[in-house]
């Protein structure tokens, strides 16, 4: 008994239970997954029973695959050209609005950034609604769409790079910006030339983050889709599941997934050789000031 409680308050025990909570939580989130792709290789219709491997789903059906269903090839085109407009559309005015509120004080900042923190707390389908309401009910020179989709998919992924950005000038600080002034650099040109590269490992990030978002959104897209043709992958999937679903969704919905990890691992290696690079500049720096 001695020995149990010893080994209880040691606080360099082996952390077992928390290890095999973990393990437990990742098994119950990845298992789901791991068997829905797995089934987009099964040779039959059926999503429970296997029946061989194949990939009929993707190409060799000359029907209903992946490759040969025009409607399917939309919604993929469709998710691909609002994850790419959004983070396009996106991160330029993320970054700009970092570097406002950042500059700025007064009383507007902390209110605009509040207003940012709105969005992490705020339904998405609260917001939904609400651009669903002011499209249908305003006169706007746009529809219902890929440009009303694109417009409120901007207004809720704008705070990622606005908050990451403005962390990142937050860690930079004024000294670099105000070296290059004293260097004659106008304030424009110590924006482009000193502020901006060091801020690239950070809207990397951001325009990761923002397209691996986009393209797994359901309830904006779905609340401001047009015809048949604006349907993403997401909005296909939950209205073609309640039909008659063939294994072909499983397909889709395992090259979405495949999308997403190639662009979080592309970015997250950008992101290491742009802060790298990033960090050989700011010691360069911080030594200059020192000197």
């Amino acid at each position: 008994m001695s020995s149990l409680t010893a080994w209880w308050h040691d606080p360099w025990r082996k952390p077992r239970l928390l290890a095999a909570v973990t393990i437990v939580y990742l098994m119950w989130s990845l298992l789901p997954v791991l068997i829905a792709a797995a089934f987009s290789f099964n040779a039959g219709r059926s999503r429970t029973s296997w029946q061989g491997f194949s990939l009929r789903w993707y190409y060799g059906d000359p029907e209903r695959s992946v490759w040969h269903d025009d409607t399917l090839q939309t919604a993929l085109f469709q998710t691909l050209r609002l994850g790419v407009l959004t983070t396009l559309v996106c991160i330029p005015l993320g970054v700009a609005l970092a570097i406002g509120l950042h500059r700025w004080r007064g009383r507007i900042p902390s209110s605009a950034n509040s207003m940012l923190l709105l969005s992490f707390v705020l339904p998405e389908t609260l917001l939904a609604v609400a651009l669903l309401l002011v499209i249908t009910q305003v006169a706007l020179p746009f529809t219902l769409g890929t440009t009303a989709q694109v417009i409120g998919l901007v207004t809720f992924q704008l705070s990622y790079p606005a908050i990451l950005v403005r962390a990142r000038l937050a860690t930079i600080g004024h000294q670099l910006e105000e070296a290059a002034q004293d260097l004659g650099a106008s304030p424009l040109s110590a924006q482009r030339r000193v502020i901006l590269p060091m801020l690239v490992p950070a809207i990397v990030a951001s325009a990761v983050l923002v397209f691996a978002d986009v393209i797994d959104d359901f309830v904006i897209v779905r609340y401001l889709s047009g015809d048949s043709t604006t349907e993403p992958t997401s909005v296909k999937i939950y209205n073609t599941a309640r039909a008659a679903p063939t294994p072909a969704l499983n397909a889709l919905a395992t090259l979405m997934l495949v999308a997403a990890m190639l662009a979080v691992a592309l970015g997250f290696l950008l992101y290491r050789w742009l802060g790298k690079r990033t960090g050989e500049a700011e010691s360069i720096g911080s030594f200059a000031g020192e000197t």
